[in-house]
């Protein structure tokens, strides 16, 4: 069972140390090696005249710390623990980014809608994978494969125009920041739903889209 950051660990985690304080190395090493998660490092946080700012050099990066740190990422991305290892002796201080379109896709949303999104869900008790919230205010909810090519037709069958909505599909050539990654001074990337031994098996985009396209189409 993973515990990340501020999550609340159960009978079951007694055997894993908490998350907190545990470096971004051990931390990328776990989501390989337990949850069999893609990882890749990215950029990382620099200070620079008392400012934290990204490694890229860019003064006004979108995404300080929080992005990949060289064009050929999706080939250096690795699901072995102990290369993963490696990657991040390196350089300790990169951001861990997971590559979509492999073990999972990602479904994107605007934070309030996925609140409105996972609040919903609770009440038709559907079982979700993980979530994560991000300093940028988006909620991405981890998928079956395959949803960033069916998700523009399910929107469409549910009577929305795909481009109506600020919901996106995020599948191969895309990634998602995971927890703990900073995105400068706004903060870190943390779960919304952990992940747990509960959520291993992924639910399908179709069995998620009709609360989320909802919760958008009520965001807009």
């Amino acid at each position: 069972m993973f515990i990340v950051e501020e999550t609340i660990a159960g009978t079951e985690a007694a055997q894993i140390p908490k998350q907190r304080g545990e470096s971004l190395l051990e931390t990328a090493v776990r989501y390989a090696e337990e949850r069999h998660w893609d990882v890749f490092p990215g950029t990382w946080l620099e200070a620079v005249d008392g400012v934290q700012r990204c490694s890229c050099g860019e003064a006004a990066c979108a995404a300080p710390g929080a992005h990949p740190a060289r064009e050929d990422w999706a080939t250096q991305a690795t699901g072995s623990a102990t290369v993963a290892r490696r990657l991040w002796q390196k350089q300790p201080l990169a951001s861990i980014l997971l590559p979509t379109g492999r073990t999972f896709d990602a479904v994107s949303v605007p934070e309030t809608a996925g609140f409105l999104a996972l609040a919903r869900m609770e009440r038709m008790e559907l079982t979700l994978g993980p979530v994560t919230l991000s300093p940028d205010r988006r909620m991405h909810f981890f998928v079956l494969p395959g949803a960033s090519v069916k998700v523009p037709e399910l929107v469409r069958k549910l009577g929305w125009a795909p481009s109506s909505l600020d919901l996106v599909a995020l599948g191969e050539g895309a990634y998602v920041a995971a927890p703990p990654t900073r995105y400068g001074s706004r903060g870190a990337v943390q779960w919304a739903c952990r992940p747990t031994p509960a959520n291993r098996w992924l639910p399908d985009a179709e069995e998620l889209i009709s609360p989320l396209a909802y919760a958008c189409g009520r965001d807009r």
